[in-house]
């Protein structure tokens, strides 16, 4: 037999789940906690001020009646007197202790049974009255207080015997009464205070738990926007806070829809003019055929404005892809990609390259991204030594430290191009350029694990550093 499926634990109702939760009903109880335990501090010592007093007037009222025994002949009265001094001191027997001898003053009429408890007022301090009052509310019933007090002279002490009953009766009442004020003045206070702090914290938090939760959920097409305040506590630079927020996050909402609608716009455009611009480089390839005078020397410019153009096309759509491709690791030759990467990106430039990496050096990574990362860094350097006219231009690509280091001798990189390296449109040196070359191969190199970053540069020359895993030391 299959053991017996345990019954799921009861759920509350909503409505008291919801209350539960609530931050006003929790800082409600809290608020009437607070003050009912504040009420019980204050009953402790109030209870042991009642218990003290009701011991001292049984005390005084003993007193009393050993003065009236004075009084009479013989210290000795009759049992009609000392039965009515019995009951107005409300005791059952009175003893006095003076120089080591003890007189019965007023003797009990019966015999007293039950337990006893003996209590010493003459060396009682705050804190054991306190404890002494709250043990009389768990006394039993049937209890007798032996009660020692200082008599009415000096050298004498009172022994006074009396039921706890009563004691434990006043007590109570006691109890009661204040138990039923402090519930009173508590809710009162409780409803002030939680009124106050309604007011002044949960309803401002309750409008920017709305607003974040409403924000949260759709926060582009949102516009119920939480006004700011004029408070300068720390609810109100909250609010402020999270309104300023709100208007920032909407607004750069609102700029990336249309940012992506241009981008899709452009994309479109891109591809279109990509697909024109290399019909347009057909036509231009024909015509570098002509043996006209001034179209041979027109179809040279014409190539390489098609060229650049077809250029630019390509990288805008490269760098408008959300994310590269994840990389296809796969076991390559290290030098046949850096080679074949520089026979496309320099294409006759007349720039030479020289790849000092051992032709056995295999690498596990993903070639097509390797292959670009270095077509963009050999033909941002050719570009830029054939516009400055770097004699001997040359790149130098070698392992140095776990990384590839392209090394040209061109005139370095200025500080624009420096500050901006790795943002798009901004970091290219070129007079053509659009900057997205390095950005592109900066996060290709990311993808592969790796980083792309600028070693040095100079006017003898760049170096920039690529990063990846498996390269030998």
């Amino acid at each position: 037999m299959s053991p017996p499926v345990p019954a799921p634990e009861p759920t509350p109702p909503p409505g008291l789940r919801r209350l539960t939760d609530s931050l006003a009903a929790r800082l409600f109880a809290l608020t009437l906690g607070a003050i009912l335990f504040t009420e019980f501090l204050i009953f402790i010592p109030s209870v042991s001020g009642v218990r003290t007093q009701w011991l001292n007037e049984r005390v005084s009222a003993a007193r009393i009646a050993s003065l009236a025994l004075e009084a009479a002949p013989m210290r000795e009265v009759s049992d009609e007197l000392a039965e009515s001094l019995l009951m107005k001191a409300e005791v059952l027997a009175v003893a006095e202790i003076e120089d080591d001898m003890r007189f019965q003053l007023l003797a009990p009429k019966t015999v007293i049974e039950g337990p006893t408890r003996p209590v010493d007022l003459r060396s009682s301090t705050m804190a054991g009255r306190s404890a002494a009052a709250l043990t009389e509310y768990f006394a039993p019933k049937d209890q007798i207080l032996i009660l020692t007090a200082d008599g009415a002279e000096a050298g004498r002490v009172l022994e006074i015997v009396l039921p706890q009953a009563p004691l434990k009766a006043t007590l109570v009442s006691f109890a009661w009464r204040i138990a039923g004020l402090s519930l009173i003045i508590a809710l009162v206070a409780a409803v002030l205070i939680y009124a106050v702090l309604d007011a002044l914290v949960v309803r401002p938090m309750k409008r920017v738990t709305i607003s974040v939760e409403q924000f949260s959920r759709d926060p582009g097409s949102w516009s119920r926007r939480l006004s700011p305040t004029a408070r300068r506590d720390e609810i109100g630079r909250a609010q402020n806070a999270l309104s300023g927020m709100e208007e920032a996050v909407a607004d750069a909402f609102r700029q990336r829809a249309h940012l992506a609608d241009l981008g899709s716009a452009v994309a479109k455009i891109n591809h279109d003019l990509r697909n024109s611009l290399a019909s347009a480089q057909l036509v231009s390839d024909v015509l570098s055929k002509s043996e006209d005078p001034r179209v041979m020397r027109a179809a040279p410019r014409l190539e390489r404005a098609l060229e650049r153009a077809i250029e630019l096309a390509t990288a805008t759509l490269d760098y408008g892809k959300a994310a590269p491709r994840p990389p296809r690791l796969q076991p390559v030759s290290l030098r046949t990609v850096l080679i074949e990467a520089a026979d496309e990106a320099l294409n006759g430039d007349g720039v030479r390259v020289d790849a000092d990496i051992p032709p056995d050096l295999i690498l596990q990574t993903d070639p097509d991204h390797l292959h670009r990362i270095a077509s963009n860094l050999l033909r941002n350097a050719a570009d830029a030594m054939t516009q400055a006219g770097t004699p001997a231009a040359c790149v130098r690509i070698s392992i140095e430290g776990g990384a590839l280091i392209f090394r040209d001798n061109g005139p370095g990189l200025p500080e624009k191009a420096q500050a901006n390296l790795f943002r798009a449109f901004a970091g290219s040196s070129r007079t053509n350029g659009t900057g997205l070359g390095l950005v592109i191969a900066h996060e290709l190199a990311g993808a592969l694990g790796g980083e792309l970053t600028l070693q040095e540069t100079s006017d003898a020359g760049t170096a920039f550093r690529l990063a990846l895993p498996g390269l030998p030391a």
